[in-house]
Formats: structure tokens, C-alpha cells, sequence
């Protein structure tokens, strides 16, 4: 979904098959409350709301559906035009160990994961664990074209952009 598809009371679902039910629409997030199943309508009466309202950004807005039809829809587009080279079983299994341990779970800012990066060579970076030493955070990449992965510092990693779409069709025709 995009913002302009979000009016207050628009219905939609997480990516995760939450239910939601848009709460306020800004320029560039909205804010929605949960409808968990078998909670009484009572409980979603506002503003203002006595269960939380949830913010949504660019990317929880883009992974957001009015349907499950038009989730697997969307993934079903996307794998057609994406190029993306996709994950490795091994790979996914090593980056949910990782992004689990009790090291990354320490790491104070967590929506670092959620945007991977481009460095200087144009290699797409999908950052998913953390480890410190002293006052120093290392952030574990995969790199999905190279299927190997690597440490960068955080400081060197945040002052890399964020990957678009162009960079990851870059990417994808040299390899």
C-alpha cells in the first residue's frame, strides 16, 4: 500500500497477518490499532484509544494489504520483476541464529536491520546481527550477490546509503 491508499478507518493487514484499522494519516506514516482477534469492539472506540496506537513508516506502509489475496499478489509481482538473488536456506538459518543471540538482542538500535545498504563498490548489504566490543558496535552483513558475509563497523555502515531499487538492478546485472 502506499500513504494516498490510508484514510482514518481504512482496514489493512501486517505483512505478519495482523489486523489494523488506520487511526490518523500524516505526510509520511500513519498510526493504526491492532483489532486482535476476540477483542471486543469496545476496546477500538476513540481517539483517544486505551489499547496502542502502532506507527506505521514508509516501510510498514509498503508491506501492508487491504487482503491476503492481494499480500500473495503483491509477493507474486514482486519475485517476478525483483532483482533480488534471494537467500540461501543456510543463509536464512545463519541470520536468524545470529539475529536472535542474546548479543544482538543488546543492540540499542535494532531498526539499523531494517534498510540495507549499498557500500562504495555498489555491493548490496543486508545487515541482520550486532556484536560489541567496548563502546564499539560491529553490524554482521550478508551479501546476497557474493553469498558471504562480513563485519562492519557501525559507524561506517549508517554513513553508507540505503539501497534502492536502482542498486539492486545494478548489482544484479554484473553478476
Amino acid at each position: 500500500m502506499k500513504i494516498e491508499d490510508f484514510d482514518l478507518g481504512t482496514l489493512f493487514y501486517s505483512a505478519t497477518g495482523q489486523h489494523w484499522r488506520c487511526t490518523d494519516v500524516g505526510k509520511r506514516s500513519i498510526l493504526a490499532i491492532e483489532l486482535s482477534e476476540g477483542l471486543d469492539e469496545a476496546w477500538t472506540v476513540g481517539p483517544p484509544y486505551v489499547v496502542p496506537e502502532v506507527p506505521f513508516d514508509e516501510i510498514g506502509i509498503a508491506s501492508a494489504f487491504r487482503s491476503a489475496e492481494e499480500s500473495i499478489r503483491s509477493a507474486i509481482e514482486s519475485a517476478n520483476r525483483d532483482d533480488h538473488p534471494g537467500y540461501p536456506v543456510q543463509a536464512v538459518l545463519a541470520m536468524m541464529k545470529a539475529g536472535f543471540s542474546e548479543e544482538t538482542n543488546r543492540y540499542p538500535r535494532c531498526l539499523l536491520f531494517r534498510v540495507d545498504r549499498v557500500n562504495a563498490e555498489g555491493e548490496i548489504l543486508h545487515p541482520f546481527a550486532a556484536a560489541s566490543a567496548g563502546d564499539t558496535w560491529s553490524i554482521q552483513v550478508y551479501l546476497p550477490f557474493a553469498q558471504r558475509y562480513e563485519w562492519v563497523l557501525e559507524a561506517d555502515f549508517i554513513r553508507m546509503r540505503p539501497c534502492t531499487e536502482v542498486d539492486m538492478r545494478s548489482r544484479a546485472r554484473r553478476t
